[in-house]
């Protein structure tokens, strides 16, 4: 019984296997990669598009500052980084100062540079390597000399390279917070997924739970009803049997419309109404007569004080919660055991105690009997019935000793008194052999 009924998520969950858990892994990695790379590709593209706006402006910088200084600045007062040189009509050579020794190192190479340069029409901008260096010159005529601006381009150099690194380490930083994002991208991604196989996993084991006990309790009364037959007994005498019979399967389609309903996995609040336990606890009691019956165990139904026991719920899964519990204390009580069905009213509360002379439990393990997947031996039952009673705003508690039985006590809010008739109760012993 989903506790998504009751307008509640339930807490807890079954473990996803291992194929289920490697392929969330594995897509959880794929994600990573793929959102890592792609940010990384961007930020390459970045720094790319950076590199080339830097190159592409130190150039025409470059040659308008050149142009600008070949055109109107002095041979000894050049501008910073920019070096002139003059070849006069009768062949000598002016120079700005430190610009021969620090370009050629000699006046013969600067003279075939500037010859070179001069023989061609107009102004002009190239690239030449003198001395192992790269430089950028600026030919053109002015008063009837040849005047090159020369820039020597390892400084511009040595700022791509610094933008280089810088780029660099943007890029592995980059790198690394990309790989950040893509796990947090990654896991919020396949968060639904995962929540998505959980919900898959505990309906599958919900139902299997659900489902288990009213089919063993119709198949165990089918049989013996069909031994009896055979056995020439009256039909006319297996009409309560029947109804019994019919009962159980009326209970086991609300059980199914109960899952299906849950298994839309929404908050579906169902309408509460006044429920007797007491009724309810003497309808079980005969529904798993036979099952008592044939492994040797007696269940006893008794209220404890007058008053009656209405709370205000949903009565299929209360019908569940007093099902699971029978059904706990039937699979730990063995030949010759004992059940007893206890029904109390106090101060605003209902009492329901189902208790046993059967195997019994170790109290510190009591608590986490309620946990799904937990309580060895106790399997699913026990969680999905706490589920049930917080969502009717109850308590459940368990108690007992190795060897010495088990004690499960329900307790709900008392609802509105309701005009009911007063069940009949009676003590179950199994039949006596032969």
């Amino acid at each position: 019984m989903s506790l998504a009924l009751f307008g509640r998520r339930p807490a807890g969950g079954p473990r996803l296997p291992d194929p289920d858990r490697r392929l969330l892994v594995r897509a959880r990695r794929r994600i990573t990669v793929q959102v890592a790379g792609a940010i990384s590709v961007v930020l390459a593209l970045v720094g790319v598009l950076v590199w080339c706006a830097m190159g592409h402006s130190q150039g025409t910088a470059a040659e308008r500052d050149l142009a600008a200084a070949a055109q109107r600045s002095p041979i000894a007062y050049p501008p910073p980084c920019v070096w002139l040189y003059e070849l006069r009509a009768d062949g000598t050579v002016r120079a700005s100062p430190g610009a021969l020794r620090h370009a050629t190192g000699d006046r013969q190479g600067t003279r075939a540079a500037l010859a070179a340069g001069s023989a061609g029409a107009g102004p002009r901008t190239e690239r030449v390597s003198v001395a192992g260096r790269d430089y950028l010159i600026h030919t053109r005529e002015r008063g009837g000399a040849v005047v090159q601006a020369a820039m020597d381009l390892r400084y511009q150099a040595a700022e791509q390279q610094r933008l280089l690194r810088t780029l660099i380490g943007a890029e592995l930083v980059g790198l690394v917070a990309a790989l950040l994002v893509g796990q947090v991208v990654s896991r919020r991604a396949i968060t639904p997924l995962g929540e998505a196989l959980a919900r898959q996993r505990r309906f599958a084991a919900d139902v299997s739970h659900e489902l288990r006990t009213p089919l063993t309790r119709l198949h165990t009364r089918a049989q013996l009803l069909s031994r009896r037959l055979r056995g020439g007994t009256d039909p006319i005498l297996l009409i309560d049997e029947v109804d019994q019979l019919a009962t159980g399967t009326r209970q086991l389609g609300e059980v199914v419309e109960d899952l299906l309903r849950s298994a839309q996995f929404k908050q579906l609040r169902r309408p509460f109404g006044p429920v007797d336990l007491a009724v309810l606890a003497a309808e079980l009691a005969v529904a798993e007569n036979a099952r008592a019956a044939a492994q040797g165990v007696s269940i006893e139904v008794r209220c404890d004080g007058p008053g009656d026991h209405v709370v205000r719920g949903v009565e299929s899964a209360l019908r569940r919660v007093i099902s699971a519990l029978l059904d706990n204390a039937l699979g730990h009580t063995g030949p010759g055991g004992h059940i007893w069905v206890t029904l109390s009213s106090g101060p605003g509360t209902i009492g329901l105690t189902v208790r046993d002379d059967g195997a019994g439990l170790d109290p510190e393990d009591a608590e986490r009997l309620f946990t799904r997947f937990e309580g060895t031996g106790f399997g699913l039952g026990l969680a999905l019935v706490r589920e049930v009673v917080d969502g009717h705003n109850g308590t459940i508690t368990a108690d007992g000793r190795p060897g010495g039985g088990a004690v499960f006590t329900v307790r709900l809010p008392a609802g509105p008194p309701a005009p009911m008739v007063q069940p009949t109760y009676q003590r179950y012993q199994p039949p006596l052999p032969g």
